[in-house]
């Protein structure tokens, strides 16, 4: 059974795509999530679990974007300190339930 309710596409697809693998048959591409949103999730997730283990900003921006060594000047008005910066903050809420929204599809209001 499967519910009626405005989720109900979103679940019909997860069937679909089950039982294609399943059944050995070619699985439909997941749509719910571009390429780019992919690779930011993986790095927020990174990111996340870097600075869970003690890393310093700089060092898991030297492990995401495979920088060089900085100075300090350099790395405080760098673009990559503040993109680690935005991952972080984005991975705390992905982390504490937002990761929810990654198996809906996106709906127009």
């Amino acid at each position: 059974m499967v519910p009626l309710g405005p989720d109900g596409f979103d679940r019909l697809v997860a069937i679909h795509r089950l039982l294609a693998s399943l059944h050995g048959r070619t699985i439909p591409p997941d749509t719910r999530l571009t390429r780019q949103q992919r690779c930011r999730n993986r790095n927020m997730l990174q990111a996340h679990d870097g600075r869970r283990c003690g890393a310093t900003l700089l060092e898991i921006a030297q492990v995401l974007f495979r920088l060089g060594p900085m100075s300090r000047e350099e790395w405080q008005v760098s673009s990559h300190r503040f993109a680690v910066m935005a991952l972080l903050r984005d991975a705390k809420a992905l982390v504490a339930g937002g990761y929810r929204k990654l198996l809906r599809h996106r709906r127009r209001s």
